[in-house]
């Protein structure tokens, strides 16, 4: 049984035009996913669009309540992580800086299986800043997550052959 994200209330996938999720079987362990995804100095190695991730608090790696800032598809964005459940689940919540309104909650829920784990990663985004980019490209925001997560299973895979090697 997978989980369910931890929606906030104005964020909901009913609430929200713009929603979409992506899922994939990946043959590493649900460890090495977490170890990346909480990892900002990793991110570029997988994200698409992103050259760098900024914690503002002080930490090394992304832990609950962390405000990160990063630059995502062209736009600097500003972002906190509202969920925190280690090798399980992590999501943040955030906005681009110039456009405050224009929200959006990213999470993620990693479930083991027998060759490795299934990564699930869901969205919503809501404000005219997203919903014009969406115009632009009506399957932008779902594209973008298919090539993440193809990315993130190809370094996590190569992590995983060399640390047996």
């Amino acid at each position: 049984m997978f989980e369910a994200i931890k929606w906030p209330a104005d964020l909901t996938p009913s609430r929200s035009p713009i929603h979409f999720t992506n899922e994939l079987e990946v043959e590493a362990s649900a460890e090495t996913i977490w170890s990346l995804l909480v990892d900002p100095a990793a991110w570029p190695s997988f994200y698409p669009g992103v050259e760098h991730v900024q914690l503002l608090d002080g930490h090394e790696s992304l832990r609950l309540g962390t405000r990160f800032e990063t630059n995502l598809a062209g736009q600097d964005v500003f972002a906190s992580v509202q969920e925190f459940e280690p090798m399980t689940r992590i999501a943040w919540g955030g906005y681009p800086k110039v456009a405050v309104t224009s929200k959006a909650y990213h999470a993620w829920i990693i479930t083991p299986t027998a060759n490795g784990c299934h990564l699930w990663t869901e969205e919503t985004m809501q404000g005219p800043f997203w919903i014009e980019l969406g115009k632009k490209a009506p399957d932008v925001f779902w594209r973008t997550h298919e090539k993440l997560l193809e990315d993130l299973a190809k370094v996590a895979t190569e992590r995983t052959a060399s640390h047996i090697n």
